[in-house]
């Protein structure tokens, strides 16, 4: 028999392609959006496969997620307040997620995989980091709270998965950012050489449907980094950007200090800058492994694939 599958932030970014898996490997789909609709297309089911549910709810509101986990087998959490005020964060991220957490128990979830972040250890270099090796440090309230949710979800005998950068359809912050940096800086910053995790949307779909069936003895760790096998250098990252911006790769070279003092007064762009500057790299080999599932395309090849979409998307805000 089919396991039943409650997604949360189905109409989101990452919700929207695990949606989308989920829904290609035919389990009996519920749906759990607040106020967005859902994509037009959720990916193409297996033959014989039942429509997904759609359920209201909210995270916000507590109330609304009554009864939301009846029924359900495997609870995949990828909805999340990214940006806004900390009383915001804190209703939907942290008290949220406790309240379906709570739900999913008193219904009788067998599995709970949250989608999280990477960012929840602040900022930092990490080489070929691991989660045992790392102490959280949110630097923020969207990663404060999502600590807070984590917690509740280890609480449970969840499991949490930890990607840094994600690429992809749907992906309104990171690339479109990425561009808005090389618009501002008029040159490279000490030749880009960091290292980054960057995972496909698509891989981060496939590996949390995944770790949300697969049988418990399995899986080794109830925290995982989700990165692909190998980093990309944030100087390859730009030149793809750029490329697919149209943009013109500068000749001069600034130091870090001297990218700040030329982004004074731009917060999210000195964030974004912060993170290309030091190495932020992964290790998301033991997911891979105890999923027995092979990395996707590089992050060339996938990136590739998505510029048709990140060029309407970047031309569009240029008006």
């Amino acid at each position: 028999m089919s396991p039943t599958v409650l997604i949360t932030g189905a109409a989101g970014f990452v919700g929207s392609h695990v949606a989308g898996e989920a829904r290609r490997l035919g389990v009996d789909l519920r749906l759990m959006v607040h106020r967005r609709p859902l994509p037009g297309s959720a990916g193409q089911p297996q033959p014989g496969a039942r429509e997904p549910v759609t359920v209201e709810a909210d995270l916000g509101d507590p109330g609304s997620l009554r009864g939301v986990c009846a029924g359900v087998d495997v609870l995949l959490h990828c909805a999340a307040r990214i940006g806004g005020g900390p009383q915001d964060n804190e209703s939907v991220n942290a008290r949220g997620t406790q309240a379906l957490v709570a739900e999913a128990r008193r219904a009788g979830v067998s599995r709970i995989v949250q989608i999280s972040t990477a960012s929840v250890y602040g900022r930092g270099t990490y080489r070929r980091a691991r989660p045992q090796d790392l102490v959280r440090n949110p630097q923020s309230p969207t990663s404060a709270t999502r600590a807070v949710a984590e917690d509740a979800v280890l609480a449970a005998d969840g499991i949490v998965l930890r990607p840094h950068l994600v690429h992809g359809p749907g992906d309104l912050w990171f690339v479109p950012g990425l561009s808005g940096l090389l618009r501002a800086l008029p040159g490279t910053v000490e030749g880009w050489t960091a290292r980054l995790s960057v995972v496909s949307v698509h891989d981060l779909a496939r590996l949390a449907v995944r770790a949300g069936l697969a049988p418990r003895p399995s899986l080794t760790a109830s925290v995982y980094h989700v990165a692909p096998a190998e980093p990309v250098t944030a100087r390859d990252l730009l030149r793809a950007v750029a490329d697919c911006a149209g943009l013109t790769w500068p000749e001069r070279d600034l130091t870090v200090r001297q990218a700040q003092d030329l982004l004074d007064g731009e917060p999210r762009l000195r964030h974004a800058l912060g993170m290309l500057v030091t190495d932020h790299w992964f290790d998301g080999g033991p997911l891979w492994s105890d999923l027995a599932a092979a990395p996707g395309p590089d992050f060339a090849q996938a990136f590739s694939r998505y510029m048709p979409w990140y060029r309407t998307v970047l031309d569009s805000a240029r008006g």
